[in-house]
């Protein structure tokens, strides 16, 4: 028998995992945007952003693996290559934005400093934390997460409050697809494959044991978590709505946030909450660099070597990186997470389906297919879309990036009706 206190504790806990720092500047920028139709980007952004990453979760419920266990089925070298290129992503983008955010919050406003100085202590520090595993990071991640949050609630509460004569005039041309798009740089279905292996080992090593109990107490902490997404999510949305004639129109995600902060707490909660998201950024950042060591350490048989070569080339490229700006960072990950992304959600759903409808022919295919229709969203990024301009027509919603849904849905069908008709063949002949 599950315990409701455990349900709820574990229920904070993965909210506590996909809520990070990073994440803030981006609702309150999409809201500022889409003024008066903030509806259409909060749908948009939390199907990626919430649905998609929860289902992640529920995946690794019904596999109870790791991170590898998710594609093997489409095959074990895919799987493997799969694992590398989510563990690159991860250290090349997420962990150096955690730093570049941490600068653009909390240092560049009161002391001046360069971001190549900033990343440099940042990630020397990171280094330090993931080679002594300090039990200081755990205790800084339990308070800093609930204080964020009151925070936040107070922000949205003024913002709610206010009542705006005007909003501003929406500026998306698909309100809807921007939010999907902007959700996919929060990184939490990535995040959500990753988090889920550690839920289910961390739910072993607190005595739950049994499959069905951990299928339970993971589907019932999930939703709890998500319904907290979606609130958070939604009312700093609504608050860059609600007070979009007061944000800086030409400004930063960042410089959002700040704006909307000043505007609701002033100068005095706008410098607690910078520095309380300087912190939850760099515990985002040392779980990164950890998770990432962890696995390569075991790729090469537990060796320590490995970790700390892994953790010191993941703090290098993080210095590197970290010190261009928030804008740079999201704009140069897009054409990794128009790759990836596709793949990944395909992954998660295909996982969470009964077996039946998730045989290994529908996974090669519906895999393969996602690959090869996602390729135009890509490439568009990296060349001139005038050159795809015959390729993005013949393949419905790639003008929106999403080129690859309708080829992954009919293949999904067509291999599915195929497996059926080879059951029914086989039971006849039997």
């Amino acid at each position: 028998m599950i315990k409701k206190r455990e349900i709820w504790i574990t229920g904070f806990a993965i909210f506590a995992l996909f809520f990070g720092a990073g994440n803030l500047i981006l609702p309150p920028f999409l809201g500022m945007n889409s003024g008066g139709e903030w509806w259409f980007v909060f749908f948009g952004f939390i199907l990626t952003a919430v649905f998609i990453p929860i289902l992640g979760v529920f995946a690794h419920a019904n596999v109870q693996g790791n991170i590898y266990d998710l594609g093997k089925k489409a095959s074990p070298t895919f799987s493997s290559m799969y694992c590398f290129v989510m563990y690159l992503i991860a250290i090349t983008i997420p962990a150096p934005r955690t730093a570049s955010v941490a600068h653009e919050m909390a240092i560049q406003p009161f002391f001046g400093s360069s971001s190549l100085l900033t990343s440099s202590i940042y990630f020397l520090l990171i280094f330090v934390f993931v080679m002594n595993r300090s039990r200081l990071l755990s205790l800084i991640g339990k308070f800093l997460t609930p204080i964020i949050v009151v925070i936040l609630v107070a922000i949205i509460l003024l913002a709610i409050t206010s009542n705006p004569e005007t909003m501003k005039l929406n500026v998306y041309e698909v309100p809807f697809v921007s939010g999907i798009l902007e959700g996919y740089q929060t990184f939490d279905a990535i995040g959500g494959v990753l988090i889920g292996a550690v839920i289910v080992i961390s739910l072993g090593n607190r005595g739950v044991k049994s499959y069905d109990d951990k299928k339970s107490l993971i589907t019932k902490a999930s939703l709890i978590a998500g319904s907290g997404l979606i609130l958070v999510y939604g009312g700093l949305i609504f608050s860059g709505a609600s007070l979009s004639t007061l944000l800086p129109v030409s400004g930063t995600r960042t410089e959002v946030l700040k704006s909307l902060s000043s505007q609701t707490l002033g100068a005095i909660g706008t410098s607690f909450l910078s520095v309380l998201v300087a912190l939850a950024c760099f515990t985002t950042a040392v779980g990164i660099v950890t998770g990432t060591s962890d696995y390569v350490k075991e790729m090469f048989k537990n060796s320590q070597k490995a970790y700390v070569i892994t953790a010191f080339i993941s703090c290098v490229l993080g210095i590197l990186i970290g010190h261009f700006q928030v804008s740079f960072i999201i704009k140069a990950a897009i054409p990794a997470l128009m790759f990836i992304y596709p793949i990944t959600i395909v992954l998660i759903i295909l996982n969470v389906l009964p077996e039946n409808w998730a045989s290994t022919l529908v996974f090669r295919g519906v895999v393969l297919a996602t690959f090869i229709f996602s390729i135009p969203d890509f490439l568009k990024f990296l060349i001139a879309e005038e050159n795809l301009f015959t390729l993005k027509e013949m393949v419905p919603l790639s003008e929106y990036s999403l080129g690859w849904v309708l080829p992954a849905i009919i293949v999904f069908l067509l291999f599915n009706l195929v497996s059926f008709g080879n059951k029914k063949t086989d039971i006849i002949n039997s």
